[in-house]
């Protein structure tokens, strides 16, 4: 029934204290209140704040919703209330069918138990019979991609074997509501991806609701958004393009588009030796070269070998390209101060218009997996003249130079 609603929050709101004597002061005054059958206060007392105030939206089945905000919006708040773990002060929630929540990595698992019999575990929660789960459980781990591992206790698993764990096992239980908070962020790019592709494929039969810091996602899966700002809701709507907007629009200045750079630090950034930034956008001709040259610096002394991952995203904050030097297995040793790096794509082929550049900067990670030591996202622009559309993402092949 693609007309059923599954999730419909009306006006929800839940306030916390600042000082954590007086939030639980107010708590035990809350909870007497309302074994005595009053209501409580919309009033804030002396140090109390509202972590939401207000919510209201609807889901139905087929839709889904990306949750966005910066830290501090009331995601997570948001999140606890629809799954149960907290109550809210104000409003109301309706959930209907089977809901599977994955808001933490390595929510719901047993370290002790192996990823086997978590899977038995987790399903069982959720009403599986043992002889429903016996026929998925194939299924459950060649998608995982942890055969090796299955029988291996989950306490052993590294952070990206977990994500594969905890979401194989909630895509394939067909929830009617899933619930996911930046589970997807951890683990490799392929398996990212299949995850993305499984997301589209179940929001046929079931609703989804997103939480993601990556704008390149949320444009991907959502159908609807919302945009979250110290507890209340600042849009809700099917404009997808809109609400990132305003997520970028939260940022004033150079800082406000580095959105990591604990780990390393671009500087000096050119686009065919022109300088870029917000004043100059540089037109860059179809089909011929695009070189990027930028100053680096490895922040993080640990790291002995580092890569780059490049993507162009257009004006709908889609990605329309990108270019990953490790798949051509190109990585660079750390050395002491700044080094300057230049890319240089031979024939970039893309529509005309506006495009902006987001730099990663990774390094190797565990379980093959990679570490963050920098985002600068969306941080420079160019213009494309003389271009033709293009239909889907693609790999940018190019040569890399470090002097």
């Amino acid at each position: 029934m693609p007309d059923e609603i599954l999730v419909k929050v009306e006006g929800l709101s839940k306030k916390f204290s600042k000082n954590l004597k007086r939030g639980f002061l107010y708590g035990m005054q809350d909870l007497f209140t309302g074994i005595a059958g009053g209501t409580k206060k919309r009033e804030l007392r002396k140090s109390e704040f509202w972590a939401l105030d207000d919510i209201s939206f609807e889901l139905k089945r087929g839709d889904c919703l990306g949750i966005i905000g910066h830290n501090g919006a009331g995601k997570s708040t948001l999140l606890k209330i629809l799954n149960g773990t907290i109550n809210p002060d104000r409003g109301r929630v309706e959930m209907h069918g089977r809901v599977n929540a994955l808001i933490e990595l390595g929510s719901g698992i047993n370290p002790v138990l192996t990823g086997r019999e978590n899977i038995f575990n987790n399903a069982a929660v959720l009403g599986f019979t043992r002889q429903e789960i016996k026929q998925k459980l194939d299924e459950i781990i060649d998608f995982s991609e942890l055969e090796d591992f299955i029988d291996t206790p989950v306490q052993y698993y590294s952070s990206g074997m977990k994500a594969k764990l905890n979401f194989s096992t909630a895509a394939f239980l067909e929830p009617d509501v899933l619930i996911l908070d930046e589970v997807l962020s951890v683990g490799d790019v392929g398996f990212r991806t299949k995850s993305f592709n499984k997301m589209q494929e179940m929001m046929r039969t079931c609703a989804v609701l997103f939480v993601s810091h990556s704008m390149t996602q949320v444009a991907r899966v959502c159908s609807k958004a919302l945009f979250m700002q110290h507890g209340k809701n600042l849009y809700y709507g099917e404009d997808i393009p809109q609400a990132i907007e305003l997520y970028f629009n939260e940022f004033k200045g150079e800082k406000a588009r580095i959105e990591y750079n604990d780990g390393a630090e671009i500087s000096n950034i050119t686009i065919n030796s022109e300088i870029a930034d917000e004043k100059n956008i540089v037109e860059v001709v179809y089909d011929e070269p695009l070189a990027l040259e930028f100053n680096i610096e490895i922040r993080d002394k640990k790291v002995e070998k580092y890569f780059f991952q490049i993507q162009i995203i257009d004006k709908d904050l889609k990605m329309v390209a990108m270019h990953h030097p490790q798949l051509y297995g190109r990585t660079f040793d750390r050395t002491e101060g700044k080094s300057k790096i230049k890319i240089i794509f031979p024939n970039v082929q893309l529509g005309n218009g506006e495009y902006s550049i987001t730099y990663f900067v990774h390094a190797h990670g565990e379980n093959s997996g990679h570490q963050n030591l920098a985002v600068y996202r969306n941080y420079t622009k160019f213009k494309m003249v003389n271009g033709h559309f293009v239909l889907a993402p693609f790999h940018l092949k190019a040569e890399v130079f470090q002097d």
